[in-house]
């Protein structure tokens, strides 16, 4: 079960001996299944959200609850993707993608894993390379890879598109829609690309100062069109929400 539900969240940071709120009193729920973008203004919170999320930040108030644990520890049910692919540069390909099953006994079982991921992403005819012999896209894949591997119920993604040139980026949200739809994972998408937002999500938040600003449901079916009408009036909606003093 993939649901999530946030309540009355909030976290400050002290910096020269003044408290900065980072998320303020933050509220959400997201369904299992559930592809969510958020979008806005560098330093409105949402990677601190991500964290708070994941558990890699302590909240100062307010909770974040996971619906169904069905056994699962919730560092088992949770993944991160972030903006650079943090590839150990000392294993291949293969070798970072099943490093997410190391406590997996069924090697059989982490081989047909391994294969079916690396399949899925492009990536079987370089299994074998080291990070430093691929491309960033690759590098990237590989890190999606490793988290499919471990089979999360939640991905959560902090704009892992964002350094890539513009070509790799459009393939890679393709890719990434194509998994969304056939794996039935909860995705909360972070991202300062409103065109992004609206091209995957399958509702759009927009974050201000901490909070919520504006949330917009996108009812256009998948794989969507970026120069249709419907998706440019929605991409204009959300440009002006974001934009707004």
């Amino acid at each position: 079960m993939g649901g999530i539900e946030i309540h009355a969240l909030g976290k400050q940071f002290q910096i020269n001996n003044r408290l900065i709120p980072a998320v303020c009193n933050f509220e959400l729920q997201v369904s299992e299944r559930e592809f969510v973008t958020i979008v806005g203004k560098s330093g409105c919170g949402k990677t601190t959200l991500l964290r708070l999320i994941c558990g890699l930040e302590n909240a100062d108030q307010g909770y974040v609850r996971l619906a169904g644990h069905n056994g699962k520890a919730f560092d088992q049910r949770v993944s991160i993707v972030f903006q650079e692919p943090r590839l150990m540069p000392w294993l291949t390909v293969r070798q970072n993608m099943a490093f997410s099953l190391l406590k997996e006994n069924d090697h059989q079982k982490v081989d047909r894993t391994v294969n079916f991921f690396l399949n899925m992403l492009g990536l079987t005819p370089f299994q074998d390379a080291y990070p430093r012999q691929i491309s960033g896209g690759m590098a990237q894949r590989t890190a999606l890879g490793r988290t499919l591997c471990f089979d999360p119920d939640i991905i959560l993604m902090d704009e892992p598109f964002g350094a890539l040139d513009a070509f790799t980026r459009h393939n890679l949200q393709q890719e990434l829609v194509d998994i969304f739809l056939s794996q039935n994972k909860t995705i909360i998408f972070v991202t300062h690309d409103v065109n992004e937002a609206v091209l995957l999500g399958q509702r759009v938040l927009v974050m201000d100062k901490g909070s919520i600003r504006r949330e917009l449901a996108i009812d256009i079916p998948y794989p969507r069109d970026a120069l249709s009408k419907d998706f440019y009036n929605l991409r204009e909606e959300i440009l002006r929400s974001v934009l707004k003093p």
